[in-house]
Order: structure tokens, then sequence, then C-alpha cells
């Protein structure tokens, strides 16, 4: 049977030396099916002495057919961050605490991909933001996030104070801790804590999330896919832009902070029955008995 993923990268959670005796069973495990295994140096580090060939990250682009990324969570977007432009599907192997992107199980983990490997899987497409720091007129930095970027204050006990504006029209000026701007996908995360909404994965549209306003009428507000977000840092004194929780860059005043959608998105994929909302009961611990 000819399959479509011939070529797997196997990508294990960064500093976690338990890592090693899983990936190389599942190394093994994807060597006896015919598929031949790649693994990112980071991982390679981990595993010691291996038959398996080792590349970066960013030089698996038009190699590698799936990337197989176990650990949690933070691993998935720390990773998905860097693949996604390269069109490579995800799947996730939970050796984590929540597991709402790694869904399959270590130990079921080899029957779920031996099907999936056949054929048998289903397809997600999850957002991508792109941002760009402007300042003085040029880009400072850029970066991509599959969950959130967030605008915060550090380390000082007064509030930030900057405008938003979308698609070229302004709409309030904000003193908060910070505000999150939010991807479907992490509209569980950071945003949820915060008091956002639970979206869809499937739902093309962005979340602007204040994080402790001073004016309590300040919500948040839910925006189409399409939109230009623009955020202009007015007051600073320690702030900072994160993304995924990953990667940080501080701001200066007068900044601006542009969000867009991503043109590609990220691809993940499912055991065929997968569910949303039965990830969401599971862990979220609806209908259960605190």
């Amino acid at each position: 049977m000819e399959r479509s993923f011939k070529t797997v990268a196997l990508i294990g959670k960064y500093k976690n030396p338990g890592i090693a005796e899983p990936l190389l069973r599942l190394a093994g495990f994807l060597t006896d099916m015919g598929v031949i295994v790649v693994v990112d140096n980071l991982t390679a580090e981990h595993l010691k002495v291996h038959p398996y060939r080792v590349l970066p990250l960013e030089k698996m682009g038009g190699v590698v057919d799936l990337a197989i990324v176990m650990g949690g969570d933070g691993t998935m977007l720390n990773i998905a961050r860097v693949l996604g432009p390269f069109r490579i599907p995800m799947v996730g192997v939970n050796k984590g605490r929540l597991g709402f992107l790694t869904d399959l199980s270590i130990d079921s983990m080899q029957q779920s991909l031996a099907a999936m490997l056949n054929g048998d899987y289903v397809t997600e497409k999850r957002m991508l933001l792109a941002t760009a720091v402007m300042r003085n007129r040029e880009i400072v930095f850029k970066s991509l996030a599959l969950n959130e970027v967030v605008v915060h204050r550090s380390n000082v006990s007064s509030m930030i104070e900057f405008d938003i504006r979308i698609n070229g029209e302004y709409v309030y000026t904000q003193r908060a801790d910070g505000l999150i701007v939010s991807t479907p996908t992490g509209s569980t995360a950071y945003s949820l804590s915060a008091g956002g909404p639970i979206v869809h994965p499937s739902l093309d549209v962005i979340t602007l999330v204040p994080v402790c306003p001073h004016t309590l009428s300040n919500r948040p507000i839910v925006v189409s896919d399409q939109s230009v977000i623009e955020i202009l840092v007015h007051r600073t004194e320690d702030v900072r832009v994160r993304f995924d929780s990953h990667t940080f860059f501080d701001l200066h005043v007068d900044d601006t902070l542009t969000v867009i959608r991503y043109p590609e998105p990220v691809s993940l994929l499912h055991p065929v029955g997968h569910s949303y909302y039965y990830t969401l009961r599971e862990k979220l611990l609806w209908n259960k008995p605190l």
C-alpha cells in the first residue's frame, strides 16, 4: 500500500531525558512499518546512540512528510511555529499535563499511529498569527504564534497604556495589566483564564482579551481573522510582548505591534472519531464531580 507519509520526524520534549525510551520504542515501530525516521538535533541529544538521520527543525521542510511531537502542549506550540510554514502536518503524543494539542497517549500511540499511517485520520487546520513590531517606521522584530500574542507589564506594578486600532480604525485606549490577542486554539489557554470565550478551532476569528483592565466596561472582542490589529504603546516602563510564552520582545514607548493572520495554517492530524467537545469535557472536567 502506498503511504502518504514515507519520512517521519520524531521530536521530543526539550530537556526531558525520560523522553528517550518511548521515542526509541516508537522509532523502532515506525521503522518496522517501512517508514524513514528523522530526529531533530535537540531530541537526538537524549537518544545518544541511534541509527536515525538528524536534522535541525529549520531544515525539515521538503524532507519530512509528517512530524510526531512527543511532549505537552507547550512542546507542540513551539514546534508548530517552526514547522507550520513548511506545511508539515503534525501529530501530538501527550507526555505533559493537559494535552489539548497532544491527544495520543503513550500507551496506545503505536496502535493509533498504525491506523493513521494507513490513511485513517482526520485533519484539523489551526490558525497562526503573524506579528511585527514597528519602531521608527522599521520592523525590529517578527514572530509567529499558535496560541496567543500577549502584551503585558513585566516587573513593574503600574498599568500599561496602549491604543487599539482594527483595520486602521481607532477602537479604544486602554489601561490594563495587558492584552491577549488569541487564536481559537489559544482560547482554552491564557485567554480562558483572563475571562475570554472558548472558541471552536474551526472558526476564522481572533479574540482580544484585556488582562485586568482599569475600566470594567472593557470586555473581550471577537473580530474577523482578516483584521489587521495594531497595538500602539503609550506608557511603558517595563513592557514585553510574548508569543506562546516561548519568545518575547521588550517594547518601547511609541512602538506599534501589528497582528494579522498568517496565510498558512498548521495541520494537526487526529485519529478517526476525534471530537473537540470530548476534549473539552475531559480536560476541563465538565460533567464530573469536583
